[in-house]
């Protein structure tokens, strides 16, 4: 199947996450923004309908469906609620597949399962407050203990902080081996030692509850630590590749929703005694809008066409996240534009739209990431 073609099973997937985004998200989105509460019963729903655990194998509770139907999801709900979409695709993008593809059997039953099902939810901590690009620089230590590893140090960012039943870690174990001493665990919630800190009060995706937390002698048991003793780094850069779709896929969405908004709008708004979408300005802003989408959307759907192949999508994946997160950034600045004053207030979306868009550039992988990838797999 090319990737400019959809099965009808695509469509329908696409259709239903359409269909909850209108129904189940639109509705107070504006207020749970500015009120920066988080999205409980929408998650729960959205969990129950299996959007949480998409590409999971229906062995471990999930929807068994292909990458191409969560990017298609992930951008339906992202242009109603961009802070609902990295919850979503933290669940279904980090955690699942991270435990899907490198958990044991044990750990996939007990973890994995209710997490696809939607029961709970997930959280991916390797930022720290001295390693957010640089990934190598984990402070967070785990040390070997015999049965179980000592957990010490902070994390910062993460999304999913509060609401989250489970956490993936990233922590050293072994400084003397740099990056080849990380490890990766599942810790729970209720682990004593483990503090939730702060609330961040971010500019964007208000809704998302981001926390730093914080690990103070905590007693992870050896069976949580995920693959071979030194595999976390390679576990977390492998699990990012897939994450970097998802979050294409949410900068999409934002991008279309900010597009249709604009399109309406210019339907409605008259001035100079036409329509602005009579006026040739407004027209030409559109078709680039336009154009740059349906750009950024075929390389997202590329990227989700060679993970299902099963052909490495590292670069494509790369070049989608980019392209899709400064797209993101400059539809939603021109659909501010084409709102006028109206766009700058917040009883219209357009100006949560444009908020929301600038963490797509930063968040697993800023702009500059991206173009180091890039660049590494142009030069192999």
């Amino acid at each position: 199947m090319s990737y400019f073609e959809l099965s009808e099973e695509h469509y329908s997937v696409q259709v239903a996450a359409r269909e909850f985004a209108q129904k189940e998200l639109l509705p107070g989105v504006i207020e749970r923004d500015n009120s920066q509460n988080f999205p409980t019963e929408q998650i729960k729903k959205l969990g129950s309908l299996g959007f949480l655990g998409m590409m999971v194998s229906p062995r471990y509770g999930g929807s068994g469906l292909d990458t191409i139907s969560y990017v298609l999801a992930m951008e339906e709900i992202s242009k109603i609620e961009a802070a609902v979409g990295v919850v979503m695709s933290v669940n279904n993008s980090l955690v699942c597949w991270g435990l899907e593809q490198f958990g044991d059997e044990a750990q996939k039953e007990k973890y994995l399962i209710p997490l696809a099902q939607g029961t709970c939810i997930g959280a991916f901590c390797l930022s720290e407050p001295e390693a957010g690009s640089d990934a190598t620089a984990q402070k967070t230590t785990a040390i070997d203990c015999g049965d179980y590893y000592l957990l010490n140090g902070t994390k910062n960012w993460i999304s999913n902080g509060h609401s989250a039943t489970y956490y993936l870690v990233m922590a050293q174990s072994d400084s003397s081996k740099g990056h080849k001493g990380i490890n990766a665990f599942i810790v729970e919630k209720n682990m004593p030692g483990f503090v939730i800190g702060k609330k961040e009060d971010k500019m964007g995706i208000r809704s998302s509850d981001t926390h730093s937390l914080m690990f103070q002698d905590v007693k992870v048991p050896k069976s949580n630590r995920i693959g071979a003793e030194g595999f976390g780094f390679t576990f977390a850069m492998q699990t990012l590749n897939g994450g970097r779709l998802g979050i294409a896929a949410q900068a999409l969405g934002i991008a279309s929703g900010a597009l249709e908004y604009s399109l309406n709008y210019a339907k409605e708004r008259k001035a100079f005694g036409k329509t602005l979408q009579e006026h040739q300005s407004i027209q030409f802003k559109l078709a680039e809008m336009a154009t740059k989408i349906e750009a950024a959307r075929l390389l997202t759907l590329k990227a989700a066409q060679l993970k299902d192949t099963h052909k490495d999508y590292t670069q494509a994946s790369a070049m989608a996240k980019l392209f899709a997160s400064e797209i993101a950034m400059e539809v939603t600045i021109e659909a501010v534009q084409i709102h006028g004053g109206y766009g700058y207030v917040k009883d219209y979306h357009v100006e949560r739209m444009m908020r929301d868009a600038k963490i797509t550039q930063i968040y697993e992988g800023t702009s500059e990431i991206q173009k180091m990838i890039i660049a590494r797999q142009l030069l192999k």
